[in-house]
């Protein structure tokens, strides 16, 4: 497979809870004021990402996938996944909260929809003044039940809010209840799944005067409780990486470019995948080099060597899937 750093057209979504910060803070090409998320990299069904730069322009990430296997994914993903990507890539954009909501984990998400299910992780990019999200239930020991009596009077006693800012990075486990707050824009990694159980929508209406569908019956299944917030704690160094999140369906750091940096990832069998949090760096992979900017992302072949990265002041997610975690997972399952 050729070596490069490859972009794909971002795939906009209008959300009810959408804003315009993805246009007019990531340069996102839309003028709409209600769009809540960027598909960076997707295999979602209907919603596949198709490449915008280089020798593949034009071609999707499926048909990459179909005639490069293992060179693009790197040999356990392909043995693991095989023609389907296992990450959904985004940026999001909340002008108003999210629903609050639960994602099922692999087995029920298996039974009730032949799917994967949905682990996932939010890095915060920008926070309006006490803006805040939704972690979990308040109280460890309430019962799942409670998710079919939600409503104006109850939701802030049920659920645990924490206050966010820039910089601040959850992971969200299947099965955690959660929803980002007003004023919040991340980005965020996950399984390639689009299955979500929606417990409670703030009473809010479309523009038809109608509710969304709650669906507490699954959540209520699906809704597991965590001893953690799962807050990162990390401490970041220029030039270096820092762990954000190092789970069996995606390892997540963080890059702080502040001059010129190689990575070897001859030894990683998985793609990479850079999102731009803040600044402009450019990346190298092979003989060809790529500008990223906040609010873009690059995919890296598993077959790259080594990347190169020069930047005065960047911040970039490095994501990929670490065959050891996985292995580990299936000796354990």
């Amino acid at each position: 497979m050729k070596v490069y750093p490859i972009k794909f057209n971002p795939i906009l979504k209008e959300k009810i809870w959408g804003g315009n910060k993805l246009g007019n803070l990531l340069g996102k090409d839309t003028n709409k004021e209600n769009v809540g998320e960027s598909w960076e990299i997707s295999d979602v069904n209907g919603n596949i990402s198709e490449v915008s730069n280089g020798v593949y322009k034009g071609a999707n990430l499926k048909s990459l996938i179909e005639k490069h296997e293992a060179a693009l994914l790197g040999a356990e993903n392909f043995a693991n996944f095989g023609y389907n990507f296992p990450l959904l890539i985004k940026f999001l954009d909340a002008k108003t909260d999210l629903s609050v909501q639960v994602h099922p984990d692999n087995a029920m998400a298996k039974k009730h929809h032949n799917s994967f299910g949905k682990t996932e992780m939010w890095y915060i990019m920008d926070s309006d003044e006490n803006a805040d999200i939704v972690l979990g239930l308040k109280d460890k020991t309430t019962n799942p039940e409670v998710l079919h009596h939600i409503n104006a009077n109850n939701v802030d006693a049920v659920f645990n809010r924490e206050e966010v800012q820039k910089g601040d990075s959850f992971f969200i486990p299947a099965g955690k209840i959660h929803a980002i707050g007003a004023g919040v824009l991340a980005a965020e990694i996950q399984q390639t799944s689009d299955i979500t159980y929606r417990v409670y929508d703030w009473d809010r209406t479309d523009a038809s005067g109608q509710k969304r569908e709650l669906h507490t019956q699954l959540a209520e299944q699906a809704t597991k409780q965590f001893d953690s917030n799962g807050k990162a704690a990390y401490n970041l160094q220029p030039n270096a990486s820092a762990s954000l999140v190092s789970c069996e369906y995606f390892t997540t750091n963080i890059l702080d470019i502040t001059n010129h940096q190689l990575k070897d990832y001859s030894n990683l069998d998985s793609f990479v995948i850079f999102m731009c949090v803040e600044g402009e760096a450019s990346i190298t992979a092979g003989l060809h080099t790529e500008t990223i900017k906040m609010g873009e992302t690059i995919l890296i072949p598993a077959n790259t060597k080594e990347v190169a990265f020069s930047a005065t002041n960047a911040k970039l997610l490095e994501v990929y899937v670490d065959k050891g975690l996985v292995q580990n997972m299936q000796q354990a399952s």
